[in-house]
This record gives structure tokens, C-alpha cells and sequence, in this order.
């Protein structure tokens, strides 16, 4: 099912989890999935990372290689679709492979029955070394209009009597604004070009103030951006988790979650205290209509069940 068929449905959970490290199995994240399944997530993401530069020595040589950490976006997904008979929803992104790879990547998502995916522009391991070539896309709304596209039977190869794809499309919002904007105003408008090019439905950044995603969605309405927003929530349960968020992801921290987690005085406390807080928060957002919640799980599932049972 798509992700906009879902919302209007019912409210939502979606959950987000990452590829194992590259030459490592992927039992761990089965375990995770397993104790979460029976909250009835609607979807289940897959993250993409982008490639990284490694030097890998030979006897006779040094070479320059592309390195994905995580690597299998499309192999995890197919393997939860046929593990769980739940929907995925493969990670996208611009940085690491060209358009032509990238088209060759959704046919296969397209094979696959994939119908959501959710795309990024990824993380710019080294603004020096992005390639200008033109057949490699800087920015979301590129990637998009490309999807878009290929729904519309248009592809980039030459093609006889083309087939078109059928993605819903995905793409990020960012409710205290993407880092490298300008500015609030900014970012938002680089938001409507991604909803302008054929993006479908919204998943915010994390974030931990309910007026933060409040004001975005009035913000994005204003801006005449009427696609489902589904925020995206972070469970949060130690306070040396919450000390690297705002450095890491660029976002703020509410002071009354600060001081709840600074006066806990034990792991066990700063668990409740983190729980109790984001169960809060969900609340508001249900209360106030969110179309659902995306889960971020890092691959890490006691945090998101605790949450979970405060919440189904």
C-alpha cells in the first residue's frame, strides 16, 4: 500500500531502521523488527548511506575507492517485505551513484513490487569532492523530478514502448530548517520545489517540541504545501545520547527535557524520564492530527517498544 492511501486510512506508525555493517548479518535487525511487529507498524524504512572515500592497499598499489558502510538498502528491504508481509520504504539518495544507477536501482524496486520510496540528497562526506558531472544530482528535487518521471513512463536510457513505475515519493522536511539553508523561509522553499517536482508526502526530522512541528505545517500550509507531514519522533532514554542530538543533527532541546534528564539520577530513572516525555509528545501530535509517527530506531528496539506500549 502507498504511504498516501495509509494516511487516509488510518494513523500510522512507521518505523526506520538501518542496513547492517558492511560483512555483518542481519539477524540483529530481524530481532529488533520481531519485538516491534505487533504494534502494526504501516511501514518499515530502510536508510541509504552515501558513499565515503577509502584507500584500500595492495601489495603493488594504493587505490582510491567509493566505501557504503551500510550497504544492502534494496537486499534488507526485500528481505523484511518477504520476512513480515509489511510494506518498505528504500532510502533514496542523490550522493553515490549517478541518474543511470539510480534508474537502474528503482527498476529493481520496481521488480520487487516496492511501491514507497523516500528520497535524500544524502551527507556531503567532502563539499570538495562532490563530482560536477551532470549526469549526478546535488539535490533532492532533482532525484524526485526523476522519479516523477518514470512514473509518467519517461526514463533516462532510451526506451521502446515504456512501462511506467508507480512510486509514492517520499521526501524530508526539516521543522528547525536544514542546517546549510540560510534561513527558515529558505528551507522552505527548497521544501515546495521537492513537493512542486512529484514528492508525495513528508517525513519531518526529528525533533522534541510539539510547537516546533506545529508551526512547520502551518509554515508548509501557508506555503502551499498540502501533502501529508509525518513527524518523525526519536525516542530518547540517556542523557548522554541526548548531550551528542544537537551537535550531530542540528536541532534543539527542549529545557524541561534537559532538566528532567539531569536530575535523573539513575540509567533506570533517565529511561522513564526519556519515555514518559516523548509518550507526551506523541500525544500532542495525535491530539493536534498528525497522520501518524515515524519511528527513527537506529536499529535499537527496547527504547521503541517502551514508547510503543505508552502509546497503542
Amino acid at each position: 500500500m502507498k504511504v498516501t492511501d495509509a494516511v487516509q486510512k488510518r494513523r500510522i506508525l512507521s518505523l526506520e531502521i538501518l542496513p547492517p555493517d558492511r560483512g555483518q548479518e542481519i539477524d540483529e535487525i530481524f530481532s529488533t523488527i520481531d519485538e516491534l511487529m505487533r504494534f502494526s507498524p504501516a511501514f518499515i524504512n530502510i536508510t541509504r548511506h552515501a558513499s565515503e572515500t577509502s584507500y584500500i592497499e595492495f601489495d603493488d598499489r594504493i587505490i582510491k575507492v567509493p566505501n557504503v558502510k551500510k550497504p544492502g538498502t534494496v537486499g534488507v528491504s526485500a528481505a523484511i517485505k518477504n520476512r513480515y508481509n509489511v510494506d518498505v520504504v528504500p532510502h533514496v539518495l542523490c550522493m553515490g551513484m549517478n541518474k543511470f544507477e539510480i534508474e537502474d536501482m528503482l527498476i529493481d524496486l520496481k521488480y520487487l513490487n516496492i511501491e514507497n520510496v523516500f528520497v535524500i540528497r544524502g551527507e556531503i562526506e567532502n563539499k570538495r569532492e562532490i563530482d560536477p558531472e551532470k549526469d549526478n544530482y546535488h539535490h533532492a528535487n532533482e532525484l524526485v523530478e526523476q522519479i516523477s518521471n518514470m512514473n509518467k513512463g519517461v526514463y533516462i536510457y532510451p526506451v521502446n514502448n515504456p512501462k511506467p513505475t508507480n512510486f509514492c515519493i517520499g521526501v524530508a522536511g526539516y521543522p528547525e530548517k536544514h542546517y546549510e539553508a540560510l534561513n527558515f523561509e529558505e528551507d522552505m522553499k527548497n521544501l515546495k520545489k521537492k513537493v512542486d517536482a512529484g514528492a508525495n508526502y513528508i517525513i519531518t526530522q526529528m525533533f522534541f517540541d510539539f510547537y516546533v512541528y506545529k508551526n512547520f505545517v502551518e509554515k508548509a500550509r501557508d506555503y502551499g504545501i498540502n501533502i501529508p507531514i509525518i513527524p518523525g519522533i526519536k525516542p530518547i532514554v540517556q542523557t548522554k545520547s541526548m548531550l551528542k542530538i544537537p551537535s550531530t543533527f542540528f536541532i534543539n532541546i527542549p529545557n524541561d527535557l534537559v532538566v528532567a534528564m539531569q536530575e535523573a539520577r539513575t540509567p533506570k530513572e533517565e529511561f522513564e524520564v526519556g519515555t514518559k516525555y516523548m509518550a507526551k509528545l506523541v500525544k500532542e501530535l495525535f491530539d493536534y492530527g498528525a497522520p501518524g509517527i515515524h519511528v527513527f530506531t537506529m536499529g535499537k528496539g527496547k527504547s521503541t517498544k517502551a514508547l510503543l506500549e505508552r502509546i497503542f
